[in-house]
């Protein structure tokens, strides 16, 4: 009797411990977590790419006087459009005025020595044609005939190097544009050279400079061989106070060399300047549309997970378990993604409660979210915020 009790209790201890362990394996295994996924399809991505940028002038020159002085007047309204050849300073010229009077008369001077000498020349030489003088007294009026002849060029040389002092007293604009603040005044001492007077740039039309990567120039040399372009508006502006320049641009140069140490090469862009909104030194962003009008793979941004400085996406395999793929992220897109490398079509990815997944998680999908257009484009207005 003792016996059968003991066995029923070790019966009864052996199918309790066998359900505990059912219980634990059971424990053992999470429920599917449910998702929402998203189905690759191929799409266009029209989308800018944006560079900092700063606006220079296509021509700039420093107003410096060529000759030393006062300045005695200053013809122009500073910050305002100049023409060519419009008078801007004036030096005191008196000096210059009276050096020139003075070389005027030497000159004078040396062609009246000129014609004497030749009127002698002409006279000795019908006497000595005659025999009636000795040639020694010939010779020597025709040296005094060339002396007097270098004499009146080196009068004329004179002439025209005082006569360039005085011009240079008077200095103009070398060409069209906008004349800034002057940096000397009335009656200030100015040295050839050295002092600084103004500055003078172009205004119309006017450049953009900006540094791109060497990865692009071969874009980038396509872009300035095409000739719509402008047409296209590839190139515009959007200004510091993030409003767009209404004016499209184009390619003007590219450098001749890439920088070593910055792997970059320096662009110039021409655009429009009708109204002198555009100022030199201001810094603005240069968009620049991509047209390669290839297929891309477009995935919601919210998918994607960074580790490391890495990006990856769960995708949906067989029995529904995810696995991590390290994928190469392109341009941002609003709230979508280019991918560049790394998945393909017809893929489900997770959207959403990544958080609770890991490699090899089963997961319980809800109907795919499809995209609603193959096309996803990005406008100013959503790149504010980069």
């Amino acid at each position: 009797m003792k016996y059968t009790k003991l066995w029923m209790v070790l019966l009864i201890t052996g199918m309790t411990s066998c359900g505990g362990k059912n219980d634990a394996a059971q424990q053992k295994a999470p429920p599917p977590v449910p998702v929402n996924t998203f189905t690759i399809q191929p799409g266009s991505a029209l989308y800018y790419d944006q560079f900092p940028a700063t606006v220079t002038a296509l021509n700039q020159v420093e107003v410096r006087p060529q000759v030393s002085g006062y300045i005695t007047g200053i013809f122009f309204t500073e910050g305002t459009h100049v023409n060519k050849g419009d008078k801007l300073y004036t030096i005191d010229p008196q000096q210059y005025l009276g050096s020139y009077e003075q070389a005027q008369a030497n000159l004078s001077v040396a062609k009246a020595n000129l014609a004497k000498a030749q009127q002698d020349a002409d006279r000795y030489q019908e006497l000595a044609d005659k025999d009636a003088i000795a040639r020694q007294t010939l010779d020597h009026a025709l040296a005094d005939l060339e002396a007097s002849k270098k004499q009146v060029d080196a009068a004329k040389a004179n002439v025209s190097a005082v006569e360039t002092n005085l011009r240079y007293s008077v200095i103009t604009a070398p060409f069209s544009g906008t004349i800034g603040i002057s940096q000397v005044k009335l009656g200030a001492s100015v040295s050839p050279g050295q002092t600084l007077l103004n500055t003078i740039s172009s205004d119309d039309p006017i450049t953009v400079d900006v540094a791109v990567d060497q990865k692009l120039i071969p874009k980038f040399i396509q872009l300035q061989q095409q000739k719509n372009v402008i047409a296209d508006s590839i190139f515009y502006i959007v200004l510091a106070d993030q409003s767009r320049y209404p004016y499209p641009g184009h390619i003007y140069l590219i450098d001749r060399a890439v920088d070593p140490q910055t792997g970059a090469i320096q662009t110039r862009l021409q655009f429009p300047n009708p109204k002198k909104e555009l100022k030199v030194g201001m810094t603005c962003n240069v968009f620049v549309k991509n047209t390669t009008g290839a297929q891309s793979i477009l995935i919601p941004y919210k998918a994607v997970t960074e580790q490391m400085g890495e990006f990856f996406v769960f995708v949906v395999g067989d029995s529904n378990k995810v696995s991590q793929h390290k994928i190469l992220l392109g341009q941002r897109i609003n709230d979508k993604v280019v991918v560049r490398n790394g998945l393909e079509i017809n893929q489900q990815i997770v959207i959403d409660g990544m958080q609770k997944l890991r490699e090899g998680s089963v997961v319980q999908p809800a109907a795919p979210k499809q995209d609603s257009t193959k096309v996803a484009s990005v406008s100013h207005d959503s790149t504010k915020g980069k």
